[in-house]
């Protein structure tokens, strides 16, 4: 796909790192130019503004430019609605992947009044999956950006409102309504609200991961591979679907893969791990690996040094770039104190929860929370399989839930 945008920065720049990450959620195709690396587009920067070298400097296919934008002027600039049109709704979906939109088609196919608030790029992260193999009906697989658009498509198909680049903050409750309070100062009522927020990539927690996100560290292959492409060697760590299934894919940009595995087997597919272990694979995976820093110069990721368990063996490691998939962390913090999460923070709902005697008045239809008329559905939920079949027939089945709900005024 051509780069409609490209975006003019540096490695050490946090609001670079930050607006590529932003459109990259937003399946926006941009070209990257690091203006330490390459004078003539420092001159650029330099001439359009003013001769001053401010970056990132954003320059769009109508010749238009922003500079230090913020994430709120990047999606006025990309068309993306970001204010809702009416005050009150039936349904507020808060997340709009497969789960999430797959409900909103539901709920508004019935006539409800829904509106669907996403914070990045609609799809989730099956919208940037690299392919779908296991969905049923597309024997040749799909991608997920395809997958995720069409899903969108239906979904603006049958009327649901969409918002993007907006965050919700928190919750409250006021006359029968929940209020759904966002990251620019607005708020929107309704009587029901599915939280399908799903989860985002777990952090290794190690010295010089927080200095490298983005300059070198990546927790998406789809989005960041091919800026790696012609290099030596990229490392991937972790074990399982999304490490195996990424590194897989990265084999395209670089001559060698290496995989970092925690544990002593890939708890991957088979098949998967069949490719993995293909002879010309192009990956080579090092078991019962513990990676403890993350050490770079100017500044871009350089070196990644690990011990062995149960051993006092180190080694480093200089890849181009390395890739985390460690598995998920559920994306409720806003949620804290307004419903009950177990342990980890998903959200607990229909038999899996426990009330004592006070609580024990409202039972929850399936899907919704210890809070009447607040649902969930897909990877936020407690008990959910993180997978894009399961999450779009949890929307489906939240949606009839919903629907009961509702009816009961």
């Amino acid at each position: 796909m051509d780069s409609k945008v490209t975006v003019y920065g540096a490695y050490w720049c946090p609001d670079c790192r930050r607006a590529k990450k932003f459109l990259g959620e937003n399946f926006v195709p941009y070209k990257w130019v690091d203006i330490e690396q390459d004078k003539t587009a420092e001159e650029y920067v330099l001439k359009r503004n003013s001769g001053k070298r401010i970056i990132p400097t954003i320059v769009f296919e109508d010749d238009t430019f922003l500079v230090e934008p913020s994430n709120a002027e990047l999606a006025k600039k990309l068309g993306l609605n970001t204010e809702a049109s009416k005050t009150y709704y039936d349904l507020i979906i808060i997340g709009g992947g497969p789960a999430g939109l797959t409900a909103a088609i539901y709920a508004s196919r019935e006539g409800a009044d829904v509106l669907l608030v996403e914070r990045s790029g609609l799809g989730g992260q099956a919208g940037i999956t690299v392919g779908l193999d296991n969905f049923p009906g597309f024997p040749e697989g799909i991608s997920g950006q395809e997958f995720s658009d069409r899903v969108a498509q239906q979904a603006r198909r049958f009327g649901v409102e969409i918002l993007q680049a907006v965050d919700v903050e928190r919750m409250e409750r006021e006359e029968g309504y929940h209020e759904v309070y966002m990251s620019d100062g607005k708020h929107y009522h309704s009587l029901a609200v599915l939280i399908a927020t799903g989860a985002s990539y777990r952090r290794l927690e190690v010295p010089g991961e927080d200095d490298y996100i983005g300059a070198g560290i990546h927790f998406c292959a789809t989005c960041d591979g091919p800026f790696y492409k012609g290099s030596k060697e990229i490392v991937v760590v972790g074990g399982g679907n999304s490490a195996v299934e990424e590194g897989l894919h990265l084999t395209n940009f670089t001559e060698k893969v290496t995989l970092l595995v925690r544990g002593d087997r890939l708890t991957a597919s088979q098949i998967a791990v069949d490719k993995v272990n293909e002879p010309n694979s192009g990956v080579d995976v090092k078991y019962n690996v513990i990676v403890d820093a993350f050490e770079g110069k100017d500044p871009k990721l350089k070196t990644i040094k690990y011990h062995f368990k149960d051993s006092d063996k180190t080694e480093e490691v200089h890849p181009a770039a390395a890739f985390i998939f460690i598995g998920q962390t559920p994306n409720t913090g806003f949620l804290k104190d307004y419903v009950e999460l177990d342990k980890w923070g998903f959200v607990l709902t229909g038999h899996d929860l426990t009330h004592d005697d006070h609580a024990s008045a409202h039972k929850p239809l399936p899907f919704e929370t210890n809070v009447s008329g607040i649902f969930v559905a897909g990877d936020a939920r407690h008990g959910s399989t993180k997978q894009v079949a399961s999450a779009v027939g949890e929307g489906a089945a939240a949606s009839i839930s919903i629907r009961e709900f509702l009816r009961r005024g």
